[in-house]
């Protein structure tokens, strides 16, 4: 396994493995690996011949008031836990190679980066499809490893990569749940006992809100108003940012539901902030 920090450095590995024909399939994380990040990375290497994994807290999608200096960091753990996954190539920049004196460019989507988690993080997916725009050019992949519970994410680089024709392909994985069925995250660590506790009402609220849709109610309002009653039976939810159905593509809310939909929650637990989400499938 090689560990680069060398943006230069990566790119010349990278054209070496294509000039061995050889696909390239990319992890992008920002570190403090979990069983969720790991399964991105052994369906990479499944469909490809080099899996490159990168670790980078990418200063730029957070906000001035967010975690990004106590954002979780265990560099020799990931190191660690990517050698036992026999990924070949980790990327490990620093922050003056990705971003030197003088950088001004950035990359945007608009509208959809301004939904649901944007509306509540201005300028997040900005950083998000600026340092991914940087990655791809850097890393050359042919396959891109995403998960599900980051789905605004998803869906914003879908379109990046659609608008900007770039030659990548995206797959999405199914998130990845602790028993209880809380999303596996890094900000999970932020949570103690108490509040770990309290982070399973994300779950359940999303599961009965489904089950509800399934008994035959098609009213999104309705199921809106559910949802955040359920969320705020749990004491130690301070803020709840959005809860409710959306149309999985353009992520507007739905009042009518047909079809496929997104559940899909975003709120803070002291002042810790988790999302998570589930699609559905509904038969009309």
């Amino acid at each position: 396994m090689e560990i680069i920090r060398i943006p230069k450095v990566m790119q010349e590995t990278s054209r070496k493995f294509l000039r061995e024909v050889k696909t390239i399939g990319f992890v992008p994380t920002m570190g403090a690996l979990h069983e969720g990040h790991l399964s991105l990375v052994r369906r990479a290497k499944q469909d490809n011949h080099v899996a490159v994994v990168s670790i980078f807290v990418n200063p730029i999608q957070f906000g001035p008031t967010e975690d990004f200096e106590r954002y979780p960091r265990d560099i020799e753990g990931d190191i660690e836990k990517l050698r036992k996954e026999d990924v070949d190539t980790i990327f490990m920049p620093d922050v003056s190679s990705m971003y030197p004196e003088g950088f001004s460019t950035y990359v945007e989507v608009v509208d959809i980066s301004e939904r649901l988690c944007g509306a509540f993080r201005p300028g997040h997916f900005k950083g998000v499809t600026t340092v991914v725009t940087k990655l791809l050019n850097i890393v050359k992949p042919k396959i891109l490893y995403l998960g599900q519970k980051d789905y605004q994410q998803s869906v914003v680089i879908k379109r990046l990569l659609k608008d900007l024709d770039m030659d990548v392909d995206i797959v999405v994985c199914p998130t990845i749940r602790e028993k209880d069925g809380l999303a596996m995250s890094s900000r999970n660590m932020y949570l103690d006992n108490e509040q770990r506790n309290a982070a399973r009402i994300i779950y359940r609220c999303l599961i009965e809100a489904s089950e509800i849709i399934k008994a035959g109610i098609k009213d999104g309002v309705y199921i809106k108003n559910i949802m955040f009653k359920k969320l705020k039976e749990e004491p130690l939810v301070s803020t709840i940012d959005y809860a409710g159905v959306y149309d999985p593509d353009t992520l507007v809310e739905i009042n009518e539901i047909k079809k496929e939909i997104l559940l899909a929650i975003a709120l803070r637990i002291g002042n810790t902030r988790l999302i998570d989400n589930i699609l559905l499938e509904i038969n009309t």
